[in-house]
């Protein structure tokens, strides 16, 4: 690894500074679980990392009942997921937070950091996606705000311009009747890269009986996370019911675009992303209900 210059600015603006005058030899370092594996392997020739743990923005999250969740882009997940009632208000975030690596890897990975390295296999972009989020960016131009599902516009490669920085994500407060969740499939628990995962959120009737309205995006079967629109649309204002659920499983399926890799072929993809979104789906409908994990492993056993 060459010699790298190691900035830690104090504000934004000098992070915005410094990224405007490096072009793409720079990067933010929010918790380097990407990055510094990155830099080890060659895939960046750098002359500055720029450390932002300094910056309290980007380093601090606010929750309010009525307006919702921001999430400094530097957070470390495990102060997400270790807060009650955050896991309560938002519980497809808290699937995501604990499946991101290992403890370790959680006392230094961030949300912001998982959209921004923007690959297709990132567990925390669907569920952003399936929670309505939104990334607030600033830079030499100003602020904007972008949504998740239109963050990654390649593998690896996200629509941020040259000197803009991500400061934090916002999550809307969840409408009532609302449940949330996210699974991946690994072969197993030393391969962290999901094969494939899939983030859905719900909202039921006051009956129980009907969906209001839904959100499923999916991870590793595109050169993106996929946010499957047609299938949210179709499940709004339908019975809760297999039939329904099967379709709507049907079409994340149809939706998404896989490779055969080292990991799964094409065909086993398609198959696990349309089980895992009938599996989500149905747990969202048990977390909207107030029933927890129970519904779950019935569910499964149909499969």
């Amino acid at each position: 690894m060459e010699a790298i210059d190691y900035a830690v600015p104090n504000t934004v603006e000098e992070a915005i500074e410094i990224l405007s005058s490096k072009g793409e030899k720079a990067r933010v370092l929010a918790g380097g679980t990407d990055l510094l594996v990155q830099l080890r392997g060659g895939r960046y020739s750098l002359d500055t990392v720029i450390d932002v743990k300094n910056i309290d923005a980007l380093n601090t999250y606010t929750f309010d009942s009525s307006k919702g969740l921001e999430i400094g882009s530097a957070v470390e997940l495990y102060r997400i997921y270790q807060d009650p009632e955050l896991v309560e208000v938002f519980p497809g975030l808290m699937d995501a937070a604990t499946l991101i690596g290992g403890i370790q890897i959680q006392g230094r990975a961030t949300f912001g950091g998982n959209l921004c390295n923007s690959a297709p296999s990132g567990d925390g972009i669907p569920a952003l996606i399936a929670h309505n989020a939104v990334g607030n960016i600033a830079g030499p131009k100003g602020n904007r705000q972008l949504s998740v599902e239109e963050f990654c516009v390649g593998p690896g490669r996200n629509a941020m311009d040259n000197g803009e920085i991500l400061v934090s994500i916002s999550v809307p407060i969840p409408a009532k009747g609302f449940g949330s969740n996210y699974q991946r499939f690994i072969p197993r628990n030393e391969m962290d890269i999901a094969v494939v995962g899939v983030g859905t959120s719900v909202v039921v009737d006051d009956s129980g009986t009907k969906f209001e309205s839904a959100r499923i995006a999916l991870a590793s079967v595109g050169p993106t996370p996929i946010f499957v629109t047609e299938a949210g649309e179709f499940l709004a204002g339908k019975e809760i019911n297999d039939e329904n659920i099967a379709k709507a499983a049907e079409m994340a399926k149809n939706a998404a675009s896989p490779i055969t890799d080292m990991r799964g072929t094409i065909d086993q993809r398609k198959h696990l992303v349309e089980v895992f979104t009938r599996r989500t789906i149905v747990e969202s409908v048990s977390r909207a209900k107030g029933l927890g994990m129970n519904t779950l492993w019935h569910f499964e056993s149909k499969s």
